[in-house]
C-alpha cells in the first residue's frame, strides 16, 4: 500500500512564519512514504523541510513564480497501480485574473475549478489540487477529486480549518483519503 501525504498552499513566508509542528508529526505517524505538494509553497526551505520525513513532488502554484519556477505545472505519478496527476489549479494567468474578477462579484464557483482540474489531466485516477483553501473529496467521471485544504490559513468561508490529507493507495482497488486539522 502506498501512504501519500498530500498538502497545498503553506505560503511560508507570506501568509505563516514555517510548517506547522503538527503536519510534520501526522506525516511521521502516519507513516507517509511520499509527500505530494500541491503548489503555493513559496520558499524552497518548505521542500527541503518536507525531504527529511520522505521524497517530495510539488507543483508550481501562483505564488512560486518566483523561487520556484522551475516546478512544473503539472505532474502524473504512479504508485501502486493508480495514476496520480497534481496541478495547483489556478490554471493560467488569463484563468488567474478571470478568477480573481469573477470572486468578487460572485463568490467562489468550485465548478469552474473542478472542470479545470479534470481537463488539465487525463486518465488519471486520482487528482489532487490545491489554490482554493478548502477541503475537496469527490468522485467525478471516475476521478477522485482532492483538494487538502491549505496547511496554513483556514476556510473561513467553508468552516474548513488549516489541514492536510493522506492518501492511501491500496494494490486491487481501494483508494482512501483523511483529512487532518493541524489546529488540533
Amino acid at each position: 500500500m502506498a501512504t501519500l501525504g498530500i498538502l497545498s498552499d503553506t505560503h511560508i513566508p507570506d501568509r505563516a512564519r514555517e510548517l506547522p509542528p503538527r503536519l510534520l508529526e501526522i506525516f511521521r505517524s502516519e507513516g507517509v512514504d511520499t509527500i505530494l505538494h500541491a503548489g503555493d509553497i513559496c520558499i524552497p526551505g518548505v521542500l527541503q523541510e518536507l525531504e527529511e520525513i520522505a521524497p517530495v513532488y510539488a507543483v508550481r502554484g501562483n505564488r512560486d513564480i518566483y523561487a520556484l519556477r522551475h516546478l512544473p505545472m503539472q505532474l502524473v505519478m504512479t504508485f501502486e497501480g493508480y495514476k496520480v496527476g497534481m496541478v495547483h489549479g489556478h490554471g493560467g494567468l488569463r484563468d488567474y485574473l478571470s478568477d480573481k474578477a469573477r470572486i468578487m462579484v460572485y463568490g467562489i464557483n468550485e465548478n469552474r475549478y473542478r472542470k479545470r482540474v479534470i481537463k488539465a489531466l487525463s486518465g488519471v485516477n486520482v487528482m489532487v489540487f490545491g489554490h482554493l483553501h478548502r477541503r475537496f473529496y469527490e468522485w467525478t467521471q471516475g476521478v477522485l477529486l482532492l483538494n487538502p485544504g491549505s496547511a496554513c490559513c483556514p476556510d473561513w468561508n467553508s468552516g474548513n480549518p488549516a489541514g492536510v490529507a493522506v492518501l492511501h493507495l491500496e494494490p486491487g482497488g481501494r483508494i482512501e483519503a483523511e483529512f487532518f486539522n493541524l489546529s488540533d
